[in-house]
């Protein structure tokens, strides 16, 4: 578990999983400082924090397909931001993840 996930005190609930997101580059190729206005959305995160996982209609809970410390690849529009002790974090749905890089 990253030391980052320790710190945070906060649990998802239900198959909701904490991430956040690999940095953006700060520098373009030709050495020019990016503004943050001109930085894309990264669609890899780090799983930080699992939520208890999710029920089946009869009661059944299913098992999350990811861990933590798993780098994902989700869309860049996925769950929702939150910020944490200044920190950019996203809250998404298992359904939201679209793979595991390994």
């Amino acid at each position: 578990m990253s030391d980052q996930a320790t710190t945070l005190r906060i649990k998802p609930l239900g198959d909701r999983i904490l991430v956040k997101r690999e940095e953006e580059e700060a520098t373009a190729r030709g050495g020019i400082i990016l503004p943050d206005t001109a930085k894309k959305k990264q669609d890899r995160a780090e799983v930080l924090v699992l939520g208890t996982g999710k029920r089946t209609d009869d009661g059944t809970l299913l098992p999350f397909e990811v861990q933590v410390g798993d780098i994902i690849l989700m869309d860049k529009y996925a769950g929702q931001e939150i910020t944490i002790d200044d920190e950019e974090y996203v809250i998404l749905q298992s359904s939201e993840i679209m793979a595991v890089l390994k």
